[in-house]
């Protein structure tokens, strides 16, 4: 016999055509891309309650309440509490006993015309996996990443289609839940870097290990662990703030990369504070192997959480990125501050920027350079015991690296590659890309 179709097609009609599910659909922007699956493919009354796309702004504010941005969770779970409070005391007397209920609802800024607009959305789902059952709740915060309107309305309608049939059909681990919502649709269309639940359905679900596996699995370019541990995405930890970002491997946590970052806010000029909402000091972390261990090493979760949890008792968050390169980290975070980003490394941090061969790009180690300081970005380095400094050198096996000493310690501007590539790294030196970090205190040592 051939093989079933599961696409999303065939998951709308499946669930069309399955008597005992029936729900509503609120869609705000992006069209209604996922009640539009659900009435196009046939058999629609068998699942579709309603469907509601309330735009107008006054409109939206009569139906869910005035006094919280459109695109945002406060408006996402007033529209999930209305759709689901409205379904059940309507059918709950006439077909409950028979149906599992769910309400699917979403808010979505698409890309405006311009193209100028933070491209992302949030998407609810509260559902019953038993008639007259406890509900179950799952809100995944998203980015938007296709080019056009057209396509991220369309991206938004398979994965709603995706999460509603995973729902009831896919939620024996997270792995199987999230291969489930994003079949074809493909990891390069659409990012999600927040989920938060609840109900009896996600029971064994952890949330840090999820939020990991959000980057790991490829599903996220970075998911962040603020360090008061409530969930924020990182269009809103970021937004319009003066950043302080500390990458590293961090393979032996030290109170000194605290102090790292403390030290950088200290010297962000006072004009730069002025026109942010504050400075912000984070930890980064890359799951690429050689971001946390060892050169392509793959980390588990559970080993990846470990260092988050020990950078978090410093008393700063941390972004947990896909991706190992300051100049993909700084990208990243230009997408939600332009305001200037500063990197607080230590010199074996900066070899490696040095060092990488950056095979990914056609002008290798330039392109990469050019990438990383034409976002607005510096580089304070802190100085570092030479005998660290020659141990690790050797560990690395680095060649071609030479210093000069003073009072047992390594500066920045005391490191020299080998000639031509010493020329480039001088005039990074001296044009300011480059700066001296200027510890507080004295650094006895500075683990990666």
């Amino acid at each position: 016999m051939p093989e079933e179709k599961n696409d999303v097609h065939h998951k709308a009609l499946s669930l069309n055509l399955d008597s005992g599910k029936f729900g509503s659909f609120a869609e705000i922007g992006a069209g209604q891309e996922v009640a539009r699956w659900f009435l196009t493919v046939g058999g629609a009354s068998g699942t579709v309650a309603k469907t509601i796309s309330a735009y107008d702004k006054e409109v939206s504010d009569d139906l869910y309440g005035g006094g919280t941005r459109y695109v945002s969770r406060p408006r996402l779970e007033a529209m999930l509490e209305r759709e689901w409070k409205q379904l059940i005391a309507q059918l709950q007397t006439s077909r409950g006993a028979n149906t599992r209920f769910f309400s699917f609802v979403d808010t979505i800024s698409a890309r405006n015309y311009a193209g100028t607009n933070d491209q992302h959305g949030w998407v609810g789902l509260r559902f019953q996996q038993q008639p007259l059952g406890p509900p179950n709740e799952i809100i995944l915060h998203i980015n938007l990443m296709d080019p056009t309107n057209l396509q991220q309305q369309e991206a938004v309608g398979i994965l709603g289609v995706n999460l509603i049939y995973a729902a009831f059909h896919a939620l024996g681990s997270p792995e199987e839940f999230f291969g489930s919502i994003f079949e074809e649709l493909g990891r390069e269309r659409i990012e999600i870097d927040l989920v938060d639940w609840n109900g009896p359905a996600f029971a064994g679900w952890n949330c840090d290990e999820v939020h990991a596996y959000l980057v790991v699995g490829g599903y996220a370019e970075a998911v962040a662990f603020p360090a008061d541990n409530q969930l924020l995405p990182p269009n809103e930890l970021l937004y319009k703030r003066a950043l302080v970002l500390a990458p590293g491997r961090f393979d032996i946590v030290s109170a000194l990369h605290g102090d790292l970052i403390e030290d950088t806010l200290a010297q962000l000029p006072g004009e730069e504070l002025k026109e942010s909402k504050g400075g912000l000091g984070l930890f980064c972390l890359s799951v690429s192997g050689l971001g946390l261990t060892a050169p392509d090493k793959q980390v588990s979760v559970k080993e990846i959480l470990q260092h988050v949890h020990d950078l978090q008792q410093l008393g700063y968050g941390v972004m947990l990125f896909k991706a190992r390169e300051l100049y993909k980290m700084s990208a990243f975070a230009n997408r939600y501050t332009k305001l200037r980003i500063h990197f607080a490394v230590g010199l074996t941090v900066q070899v490696r920027v040095f060092e990488d061969t950056y095979n990914e790009l056609p002008g290798a180690l330039l392109e990469a350079l050019a990438r990383l300081f034409t976002q607005n970005v510096r580089l304070y380095v802190y100085p570092m015991p030479a005998d660290d400094l020659r141990r690790r050198a050797a560990a690395a096996q680095l060649t071609g690296w030479t210093w000069r000493e003073t009072d047992g310690m390594v500066t920045v501007d005391n490191l020299f590659p080998s000639e031509p590539l010493n020329s480039l790294y001088q005039y990074l030196l001296k044009s300011g890309f480059i700066l001296v970090g200027e510890p507080r205190r004295a650094l006895n040592t500075l683990p990666a």
